[in-house]
């Protein structure tokens, strides 16, 4: 599975963000997705992961705030971002596992290169 991440940018604190990762084979729908980030000088952490039935999990900075969806047909899982804040500058990362357990543990199976998003106070 390769996974390409696009939709970071710079935005001003209060705005929002719509990550897409396009994923390539034709078992997208069978695997858990997640997205991570990473900020500079700290350990990437799990943003929110999505099974292949629907079940979300998110992380507790993204609650309330952020949504993971994914489009099957469209071999995509997104992230929709909202109320941005300073803190949520970082490097996202796209990823996918066959076990959910490997995204609560941050151990997915396949990796995209990240996107930057920059958020401006």
């Amino acid at each position: 599975v390769q996974l390409q991440a696009s939709g970071g940018g710079l935005v001003q604190a209060g705005g929002s963000l719509r990550l897409s990762c396009a994923a390539s084979g034709r078992t997208f729908g069978s695997y858990v997705m997640g997205w991570y980030r990473q900020a500079p000088g700290k350990e990437r952490e799990l943003v929110a992961a999505i099974s292949s039935s629907g079940s979300i999990d998110y992380a507790g900075p993204a609650k309330g705030r952020f949504t993971i969806s994914r489009d099957n047909a469209k071999n995509t899982v997104y992230l929709q971002m909202n109320s941005l804040k300073p803190e949520d500058t970082a490097v996202y990362y796209c990823a996918a596992a066959s076990k959910w357990v490997a995204a609560l543990k941050g151990t997915m199976d396949y990796w995209g290169e990240g996107t930057l998003v920059t958020v401006s106070s």
